[in-house]
C-alpha cells in the first residue's frame, strides 16, 4: 500500500503577519517541491477537510472554539477573549484564517488517522501543532491536531499508540493531553532550556522526554535513536506511530540552537515508519522556508521510496528560488538551499550529556511498563 499525502490550498498565501516567524510559506512550498520533483501520483493525494465543530470539541472547549470563530469573523479579539483564550497574545496573532487554517490542519490529521485505520502510512505536513491547549492558544498553535489525530485512532479502537516528537520545542500539549492515559506513550526529543521550558524529565505512565543540548547533531540523534527511541518502541509494540517532524531542530532554524541536518530526520523516519502497522508523519515547527520545505519534502520521499537527487531538477530549483526570507539568512542564502534536497551530514562526537540520556533507558522502560500495568 502506497502512502497518502494530505495537503490543502488554505496554506498558500496564509500568514501570521509580516513580522511573525510564521510569515513564511511552508506547506504550500513543500507540496510544490514534491510535485516539481515528480514524486507524487495524484491518486495518493487527499485534500484536507476542515474538521467539524464536533471533531474539534473532542479535545477543545466549545467556548474556546467559539472565540476563534469570533476572532476570524471580526479580525479582532476582545480584551476578555484575549485574556482568557490567549488569542492575539503571546505570539498567537489574529490573522485571516485563524479558525479555518487550524481546523484544516486538524481535519488533515484526523483524515490521516482514518486513512490508516486498517493499516498504512500518511504524511500531513500541515499537522504538528503540538502546543495547542484544550481552552487556549499556545506557541503559535490554536488547535492540537496531533492530539486530535491520536484521539481518532483511539476512537477507532486502537489501544496502544506511540507519539514521537522531534521538534526543537517540547511537545507539551500532546504530553499533557495523554499523561494520564495508559494507551498513549509520548516521547519528545527537544532542546533543553528552550520555550516552553518543560519536558526536563520523564513522567509516570509513558510520558518520556529527552532534553538535548545546543548544537545537538546527527551522530547524537543517531545515538538516541538506537539507544533510547527504538528500544522504547520495541517495548511498547505500538499499533500506530505518529511522528512530529518539526524542522526547527535543523541547524539553520532561527528560533532554536540545535545542529541537525535533514539527513537525521530522514534517518529517524526510515527507522520507525515500519515498526507499527500504522504510521502518520506530521510537520511542526520550522521557521526557515528553504530548510522546512526541503526537510518535509524529503520526509515524503522516505515514505514513498524516493532518493534525493544529487541536484534538483530545474522545476524544483525554481520553487526554492522563488522563496524570500526577511531574516538575515535570507539576504544571501547558500546555493545548496536551491539546488539540493539532502543537507551535508552534520556529524561529531557524542557528548556525555547525550550519552547520559541514553543511559536513562531503564527508567524510560520502567515508565512504559508502569503505564501498561
Amino acid at each position: 500500500m502506497r502512502p497518502w499525502l494530505i495537503g490543502s490550498e488554505i496554506y498558500r498565501g496564509s500568514t501570521y503577519g509580516p513580522k511573525h516567524p510564521l510569515a513564511i510559506p511552508r506547506v504550500s512550498t513543500t507540496l510544490d517541491l514534491i510535485r516539481a520533483l515528480g514524486w507524487l501520483d495524484e491518486a495518493q493525494y487527499r485534500d484536507s477537510p476542515m474538521a467539524s465543530e464536533a471533531q474539534l470539541a473532542r479535545f477543545h472547549h466549545p467556548d474556546y472554539l467559539a472565540a476563534l470563530r469570533r476572532a476570524e469573523a471580526a479580525q479582532a479579539v476582545s480584551a476578555e477573549d484575549k485574556a482568557r483564550f490567549r488569542i492575539g497574545a503571546d505570539g498567537n496573532p489574529v490573522y485571516r484564517e485563524v479558525f479555518r487554517r487550524p481546523a484544516t490542519s486538524a481535519g488533515g490529521v484526523i483524515l490521516a488517522a482514518r486513512l490508516t485505520a486498517a493499516g498504512g502510512q500518511a504524511h500531513c505536513p500541515g499537522g504538528g501543532t503540538h502546543h495547542g491547549r484544550p481552552d487556549r492558544a499556545s506557541g503559535f498553535c490554536y488547535v492540537n491536531d496531533a492530539a486530535l489525530g491520536l484521539l481518532e485512532w483511539l476512537d477507532l479502537g486502537l489501544t496502544r499508540l506511540l507519539y514521537l516528537d522531534l521538534d526543537a520545542h517540547h511537545g507539551d500539549g500532546v504530553e499533557d493531553a495523554f499523561a494520564q492515559d495508559p494507551r498513549v506513550v509520548t516521547l519528545s526529543v527537544h532542546e533543553a532550556a528552550r520555550w516552553p521550558f518543560t519536558g526536563l524529565a520523564h513522567r509516570p505512565c509513558g510520558a518520556l522526554n529527552l532534553p538535548v543540548p545546543q548544537g545537538f547533531h546527527d551522530a547524537e540523534l543517531r545515538h538516541l535513536l538506537h539507544g533510547a527511541i527504538l528500544p522504547v518502541i520495541e517495548a511498547v509494540q505500538p499499533q500506530a506511530i505518529m511522528l512530529q517532524c518539526g524542522a526547527d531542530a535543523l541547524e539553520e532554524d532561527p528560533l532554536a540552537r540545535l545542529g541537525l541536518s535533514n539527513n537525521a530526520h530522514a534517518e529517524v523516519i526510515a527507522a520507525v515508519k515500519d515498526l507499527a502497522p500504522r504510521f502518520v508523519l506530521l510537520g511542526g515547527g520550522g521557521y526557515n522556508p528553504w530548510t522546512v520545505a526541503r526537510c518535509w519534502a524529503r520526509g515524503w520521499g522516505v515514505l514513498d521510496g524516493h532518493a534525493p537527487p544529487p541536484r534538483l531538477p530545474p522545476a524544483a530549483e525554481a520553487v526554492l528560488r522563488g522563496l524570500s526570507f526577511s531574516r538575515a539568512a535570507g539576504r544571501d542564502p547558500p546555493g545548496h538551499w536551491f539546488t539540493t534536497l539532502a543537507d551535508a551530514p552534520r556529524e561529531g562526537p557524542v557528548r556525555e550529556e547525550v550519552r547520559a540520556l541514553a543511559r536513562g533507558l531503564p527508567v524510560m522502560l520502567e515508565s512504559v511498563a508502569g503505564c501498561a500495568a
